[in-house]
């Protein structure tokens, strides 16, 4: 890999953290559903098929676990609207996934169950790792975890816009304090399943407490510092990023209009983060087809991302760190603390969906 360059296509496998490919949350409603009329429909299966040309080896597709409740203030950010009906939650939850289910089985593409599953660098060959943004789904019952790891989910967001029963939300006034009772439950459970647990859109109280109850490293998917004139709910502080590395967790770079206006300046902020963690706690997460005035808008984009790190001084070993072996070094940690591959649906062979 030493030899490689960003745009000699020989490098190691490239993750994005974080995305809903296509609006893949859509998957399995008809084309009468309100979501549809206004995100336009589920390109999933487009949109995935276009990671090779980017040179990236593997998209997370999210489940979006509050979906059902959002609405949109006048500001124009989300907020959960109303309730959810009882058993609602579960229910569009289960739509969702299994649309992600059937997008990996009808195009032929690999689910990864694990870090053997991750395909190489080698263009040609894409990996989904399922995961879910919001623990809304749980409906409270720890159960529902190890039953969305047999379905091949992976990581799970313990909180989105909705102050759910696990904690609280950085877009919202505090009500638990940081996580509730039930929500340290769920870190000590993906803990022994060997998911990641991750706490984008999660307060600095709550991500703390999460640290102090977890015995593997987490992420946060999808966020960025705070400052140069930038103040969002969703950004981070110096020291909310800190404490996540310091126990050996990552960040995910998010490509937001929040922090920065151009590709370029994607760059800047990837340095930054770097300047204040270190190279080994920062990772990509595009939040792909669900983010705010995106910079990175294709998959296709990544070779030039990498351009623009070699172009920072950046070597190609450094770069495949933070476009893919960062998360990959986790992800291993993880899974070897939890019940690892023994538990997964599938023992043979590549890990696909099953036909």
């Amino acid at each position: 890999m030493d030899d490689a360059t960003p745009e000699g296509h020989l490098h190691g496998p490239w993750i994005d953290i974080h995305g809903h490919p296509g609006r893949c949350f859509l998957g399995g409603l008809d084309a009468g559903s309100p979501l549809v009329q206004l995100l336009g429909g589920d390109e999933a299966a487009v949109r995935v098929g276009s990671a090779s040309a980017g040179e990236v080896s593997v998209v997370a597709a999210a489940s979006v676990a509050d979906l059902a409740v959002l609405g949109m203030n006048d500001e124009g950010g989300l907020y959960a609207e109303r309730q959810f009906a009882p058993g609602e939650a579960a229910a569009d939850h289960g739509r969702q996934l299994a649309a992600i289910q059937a997008l990996a089985a009808m195009h032929d593409v690999e689910l990864v169950l694990g870090c053997d599953d991750i395909p190489g660098g080698d263009l040609g060959r894409t990996g989904v790792l399922v995961t879910c943004e919001g623990g809304d789904f749980l409906d409270g019952r720890l159960e529902g975890l190890e039953v969305a790891y047999g379905q091949g989910v992976r990581s799970v967001t313990l909180v989105h816009y909705r102050v759910n029963e696990l904690g609280d939300i950085q877009t919202d006034d505090a009500v638990h304090g940081g996580l509730t009772g039930f929500g340290r439950e769920v870190v000590r459970e993906m803990n022994r399943l060997g998911m990641i647990v991750d706490l984008a859109h999660a307060t600095f109280d709550a991500t703390v407490q999460a640290l102090e109850e977890s015995s593997a490293p987490l992420m946060i998917s999808h966020s960025h510092l705070a400052g140069r004139g930038a103040d969002h709910p969703r950004l981070l502080t110096e020291e909310h990023a800190r404490v996540v590395a310091s126990a050996g967790g990552l960040i995910g770079a998010w490509p937001t209009g929040i922090v920065m206006e151009t590709l370029d300046d994607f760059c800047d902020e990837i340095c930054r983060l770097i300047d204040l963690v270190g190279l080994g706690h920062v990772a990509i997460g595009t939040d792909l087809d669900a983010n705010y005035r995106p910079v990175l808008t294709s998959y296709e984009q990544f070779p030039e991302v990498a351009a623009g790190l070699a172009r920072r001084g950046m070597t190609s070993t450094e770069v495949d760190r933070v476009l893919g072996g960062n998360f990959l070094d986790l992800f291993g940690v993880v899974e070897a603390g939890g019940l690892g591959r023994s538990n997964s649906p599938r023992r043979q062979g590549r890990s696909r969906i099953n036909r």
